[in-house]
């Protein structure tokens, strides 16, 4: 990605800053109106991308306690770390008081206001005459970035509200829309989009490398589809993704979640980081620290670690090893020796093969820590592919968010729930991911291979695992370790007590939390 692109835009928006008591500054305050770009020259189009680089800045801003709010319910991670709230979070004990929840809904809706306040900036110039083909591409890029964002809140909150305007009253006078209606909005936005975006593979964009194409629009299409459960219209978008022949899977599974895989080819989108290559000044990075070790001694010595927040289910490590799984486990799973000891006295895992070790390919040890047993893989950057100069965890290491993996195994989803496709089958989308994994072809696939198949794929990613047990009604496999999981309590959370506070309409509205 350009320099450009790291670089925020002051546009017209609205921030969303109100109430909640946590480590994060300012959220003590109410919305306000914040219009920062008076006297704008509309005349000088040239200025136009620049509400383009600052809703990508936007979107890569994620902030930390975003991903794990989203992610933290399945049963292939658990909640380390000393945030009581998370943990109970994970066990289906939901507190509306807790900071995290605030925070992620404002974090999400903040971005969605931003995103119409640059929409808007971006419509002014195209009137005072910028080339309406651009402006329209660029609209219909952010487009996508909100459609992603809103399909979070919902899927986190069931029934919420769509803002329509960059203005206060996009939040304060909207109705609260269901939980369908939200996901059917989200489709219809991206049929509104693919039109305008470029049909080539985001590593092949000449302006904003790594930027978002219309497979990217296509992949949240079907994303919405498949939680409104209308197969077929899964099968169709994923099928253009496929046909596109643009995106394989990556076979190096280990490097694709760190420098290497950056703008990979089975990246469909992903969040972009940068040291510019240089040991010291500027640079972007996400917080990697919420995933790092809080203990451990680096190949690269003097490289920093983390608060140890993100550890893998001990189901979920047991049920990769009793498939015979290499490659995810040694890519996933960042052992400690506690965990080996407690893994080998199951009967079932007395004999580990040899490479279950707590010292990864690239020489970095993980120690013993009491916050946890095991880290998540997919979150680690080796310390010898820290540029020369740079020791802060995770630094330089993009964040992946769809990936084709994803696509394939939609598509089969879509298939043998009652689907059809002539782009490609069920049981041959499924083995693309299970030979890249150094699996055995299956021979026949039912929806169980399918989840399987994810379960082991996206394990500690997004939320994924979660969502399919739900949408699938296969909740069962939720209730492990002591946990009791409801379908009509536990699927969505509840509404921040803050936001309570100050939207009427929310008082009235059920999501279920």
């Amino acid at each position: 990605m350009t320099r450009n692109i790291k670089t925020k835009i002051l546009i017209p928006l609205v921030a969303v800053l109100f109430g909640t008591s946590s480590c994060m500054d300012l959220l003590d305050q109410p919305l306000e109106n914040q219009i920062v770009a008076d006297g704008t020259d509309y005349t000088q189009s040239e200025n136009m991308v620049l509400m383009l680089y600052g809703s990508y800045a936007e979107l890569n801003s994620l902030q930390w306690e975003t991903f794990p709010i989203i992610s933290v319910r399945g049963d292939d991670v658990n909640a380390a770390g000393d945030q009581f709230p998370l943990t109970e979070t994970d066990l289906f004990r939901y507190d509306r008081n807790f900071w995290m929840y605030n925070s992620t809904w404002l974090n999400l809706y903040t971005d969605l206001l931003y995103w119409h306040g640059a929409m808007e900036e971006i419509q002014k110039y195209q009137d005072a005459g910028a080339n309406a083909t651009l402006a329209q591409q660029y609209i219909a890029e952010i487009k996508v970035m909100r459609a992603f964002e809103l399909f979070q809140l919902a899927r986190l909150w069931g029934n919420i509200l769509i803002p329509n305007s960059s203005q206060p009253s996009a939040l304060y006078n909207v109705e609260v829309s269901s939980f369908e209606d939200v996901l059917q909005h989200i489709v219809s936005q991206m049929d509104e989009a693919i039109p305008s975006l470029p049909t080539v593979h985001p590593n092949q964009r000449s302006d904003v490398r790594g930027g978002i194409t219309a497979y990217t629009a296509l992949a949240v299409k079907a994303m919405a589809n498949l939680e409104l459960k209308n197969y077929q219209a899964v099968a169709d978008a994923t099928g253009q993704i496929i046909s596109s022949n643009l995106f394989a899977l990556e076979q190096d599974y280990y490097n694709l979640f760190k420098i290497p895989g950056k703008l990979n080819r089975e990246n469909i989108l992903e969040l972009q980081y940068s040291d510019f290559g240089t040991p010291t000044g500027t640079n972007t990075r996400y917080l990697w620290d919420f995933f790092g070790p809080a203990s451990w001694t680096p190949a690269v010595a003097g490289a920093g670690g983390g608060w140890g927040f993100w550890e893998p289910s001990m189901k979920y490590v047991k049920f990769l090893l009793s498939r015979g799984e290499q490659t995810r486990v040694q890519t996933s799973i960042l052992f400690t020796p506690d965990a080996i000891t407690e893994l080998r006295n199951d009967p079932d895992f007395q004999n580990l093969p040899s490479w279950v070790s707590h010292i990864t390919p690239d020489g970095d040890v993980f120690n013993n820590h009491p916050r946890y047993k095991m880290l998540s893989g997919k979150f680690y950057l080796p310390s010898t592919q820290l540029t020369p100069g740079r020791f802060t965890y995770g630094e330089n290491k993009n964040f992946a968010v769809i990936r084709y993996a994803e696509i394939l195994l939609m598509h089969a989803e879509a298939l043998v729930s009652g689907a059809n496709s002539t782009v490609l089958s069920a049981e041959q989308a499924v083995n693309q991911v299970r030979s890249r994994a150094g699996l055995a072809t299956a021979s026949s696939v039912n929806l169980d291979v399918v989840l399987d198949e994810k379960y082991a794929e996206f394990g500690t990613e997004w939320g994924i695992r979660f969502y399919d047990l739900v949408r699938h009604g296969k909740t069962s496999e939720l209730n492990y370790e002591g946990r009791s999981f409801q379908q009509a309590q536990h699927r969505f959370l509840p509404y921040p007590l803050e936001q309570l506070d100050i939207i009427p309409q929310l008082r009235n509205a059920s999501n279920g939390g």
